[in-house]
């Protein structure tokens, strides 16, 4: 790759006055920050000050892309603060340099302007974006577990004002071209056919006017936002935001704090370089942390997915999927079709009811409408994304389906005559996929008459917000099946992992231990309330055991609970209480009684305290440790893991295990997945422990064969 090419300077045609940047890394699909072409970037800027030129427009040539932001490997392979430390004092030179140099320079924003772009924009004196809906600018690096470090927590906040920058920073947030605009972020948004345009025309309105050099300030407007941007109001604005950040993290992420924290030590203050200083030292804090480093590896996770076709064979491609025919319609049928069809895809939906296919076509407008209120979408989008969207009660357009989804009741039987009579309605090379959550792949598979194109799609409720798709194979699926449903996926927004057919599949086949775990601790004398706090405020799950079971269904959970007792045997008991739930009528969330109570809108209310006696239990003594409770369910589950990985090859990597759970449970990603977690323990720790509580409790902690062979080879999942 060609460093001195990738990124250019000449001399615009009509003026020596007007200079031009152009970006387009050599070898690259998109910009990038690294060492490398920081260096040249330097080197650049050195040639544009001593040129003559008075203004200088800085251009991309990659579509879609301005600047994707630093080099995330680079960032990966640094694990000092002494390696942090050199890096970014490199790029605060370099940026500094940017701002201070006496040309005056415009950054044409078009595309991707994240992390490092984002920051070297704030360094140019003027920004003008397109409005095109590919244009996001902002500051992600909350994501990666780390803060902006190039300049980004000192410079956003002088130019959009305290509250904005907070609101992009504290949550890893981009913006379009409107709300940039509107926040101060940019000083115009432009069709994307007009910005280089428009760009060299506003150089020559500013040659015109002498060619000076701005440094723009945040300017309040109103008497409470002037207060609030004022000494006196800014400690109002740190709390309330601090007290936001700690509801929506618990505590778990450091760089939340950290870059508050910065901002607050910063903000107001006209010593940049002092205030570069602050915000390196909080980037190092943050940079070397266990968290940002697990984030980090989910940030290469999902990378890789987007390069992945589902099958190990390259040549094998997916078909491009157009036309997609939902069998069942419903709450989960209308989620389905609510993602495709708002990615652009032709979706016809088929219930045997009229009411069943009024609720899938409810179910997904509900969706759009609430775009539409938070103003995400506008009536033109409201109208375009749902004409894709069509149902009724007949076969209507599934002969031209390239994709029929089966998600109709989780009865065999019923699932096998479907597909029979719906693959003799469509196209010889439609894929059929069946949406089940714990039926077998293979057994469906019969029904089809030629079952290379069958497979299993699994989707997680509810579908909108659910990120995980399960891609079952079953033994005689092909290659292309595969790839055009791992394809479809992603078309989808959705996270897709690969796996063989198997009782529960991957994610259901780890909770199942997890789950039923927790009925014993229930029995063991524990509360329903300390139970999901332990959960939630010790470990980091988004919602405790007995929350989960309540919004899975309790009859849903414990029929499942059965047949995986069946099934898989020892390693799935099923405790007493678990029979008497079955007969108290509780359903869970859907009938407003679990663990829990719930309104009229589903919001979870407080435990049902006559949940105890019910079940036949006692008053509850919560005399288990912490440790007991968290290590008994979670070793459980990478035992399970361990058996589904390692023994019957499920999925082929310890990656595709982490990236399941924290996609398909929202298994804390800052602890990297449940292998890389147990990693962090040691599987001799693991064994070890499952050891004594299998003394204790039962066989159902027996340490499965492939575990101990970890343990016994003092290995990892990952090493």
């Amino acid at each position: 790759m060609s460093i001195q090419e990738s990124i250019r300077f000449s001399k615009n045609g009509e003026s020596s006055d007007i200079g031009t940047i152009e970006l387009d890394l050599i070898g690259e699909k998109v910009n990038k920050l690294s060492s490398a072409v920081m260096f040249r970037l330097r080197e650049v800027l050195e040639e544009v000050q001593s040129s003559g030129v008075k203004v200088c427009v800085i251009v991309s040539r990659k579509p879609g892309i301005f600047i994707a932001g630093a080099d995330i490997d680079e960032i990966k392979n640094l694990t000092t603060k002494e390696g942090f430390r050199d890096a970014i004092g490199k790029a605060h030179t370099i940026f500094n340099f940017l701002e201070d140099m006496p040309v005056v320079t415009i950054a044409a924003i078009h595309g991707a302007c994240l992390g490092g772009g984002c920051e070297m924009s704030l360094a140019c004196d003027y920004r003008i974006a397109s409005d095109d809906k590919s244009t996001r600018i902002g500051l992600p690096e909350i994501q990666l577990g780390i803060i902006p470090g190039f300049g980004g927590c000192v410079r956003l906040p002088r130019v959009v004002g305290l509250q904005a920058a907070l609101d992009i920073i504290l949550a890893g947030k981009s913006v379009d071209a409107k709300k940039a605009l509107k926040i101060g972020l940019i000083d115009e948004a432009v069709p994307a056919a007009i910005l280089e345009a428009r760009a060299f025309a506003l150089a020559r309105e500013l040659l015109a006017k002498g060619a000076k050099k701005r440094k723009k300030r945040f300017l309040a407007k109103g008497a409470v936002a002037k207060f609030l941007e004022s000494p006196l109001g800014r400690p109002v604005v740190f709390s309330q935001a601090k007290k936001a950040v700690l509801k929506q993290t618990k505590g778990f992420y450091p760089a939340p704090l950290k870059a508050l924290d910065v901002i607050r030590r910063t903000y107001g203050s006209s010593n940049r370089e002092r205030s570069l200083e602050v915000e390196m030292a909080g980037f190092l804090d943050v940079g070397v942390t266990d968290v940002s480093k697990n984030l980090i590896g989910l940030f290469f996770l999902t990378e890789a997915v987007k390069k992945q076709s589902g099958v190990s064979d390259p040549n094998v491609k997916g078909r491009d999927v157009r036309h997609l025919a939902v069998l069942g319609a419903g709450v989960m049928g209308g989620g389905i079709g609510f993602v495709a069809a708002d990615k652009g895809v032709h979706v016809r939906m088929r219930d045997i009811s009229n009411e069943g296919v009024a609720l899938g076509l409810r179910s997904a407008h509900s969706l759009w409408q609430k775009s539409l209120r938070k103003r995400k979408i506008d009536n033109f989008e409201f109208k375009r994304r749902s004409a894709f969207l069509t149902g009724g009660t007949d076969f209507a357009g599934f002969h031209q389906a390239d994709v029929v989804v089966e998600a109709i009741v989780e009865d065999m039987n019923v699932k096998k005559k479907a597909i029979a009579e719906v693959t003799s309605l469509c196209k010889p090379d439609c894929v059929i996929a069946t949406n089940t959550s714990s039926l077998s792949v293979t057994e469906m598979a019969k029904a089809h008459p030629n079952p290379k194109n069958f497979l299993g799609m699994h989707f997680f409720n509810p579908v909108n917000m659910m990120p995980l798709v399960e891609v079952i194979r079953g033994p005689e699926t092909s290659d292309e099946a595969v790839a055009t449903i791992f394809s479809l996926a992603k078309k989808m927004g959705k996270t897709p992992v690969v796996v063989k057919d198997g009782p529960g599949f991957l994610v259901n086949r780890l909770l199942l231990p997890y789950m039923s775990e927790a009925l014993f601790l229930l029995e063991n004398g524990m509360s329903v309330e300390t139970l999901d706090r332990y959960y939630t405020h010790t470990f980091g799950m988004p919602m405790g055991p007995c929350r989960l079971m309540d919004e899975v269904g309790l009859d849903v959970g414990m029929k499942v609970l059965k047949i995986f007792h069946e099934t898989i045997g020892e390693r799935v008991q099923v405790a007493e209480i678990a029979k008497n739930l079955t007969s108290t009528g509780r359903l869970g969330k859907k009938n407003s009684r679990g663990f829990y109570l719930y309104d009229e809108k589903g919001k979870q209310l407080a435990a049902d305290q006559t949940i105890y006696k019910e079940l036949g239990l006692s008053s509850p003594n919560d005399a288990l440790d912490k440790k007991e409770c968290i290590e008994r369910p979670m070793f459980a589950m990478v035992n399970e893991a361990a058996q589904a990985l390692l023994g019957e090859h499920i999925v082929n990597t310890p990656a595709d295990v982490d990236l399941a759970m924290i996609m398909g449970t929202g298994f804390p990603p800052f602890r990297g997945g449940l292998l890389k977690w147990a990693d962090s323990i040691g599987t001799e720790k693991i064994v070890s422990e499952l050891e004594v509580y299998a003394a204790k409790y039962g066989r159902r902690f027996k340490p499965l064969q492939p575990l101990v062979n970890l343990a016994n080879a003092k290995r990892g999942f990952y090493a």
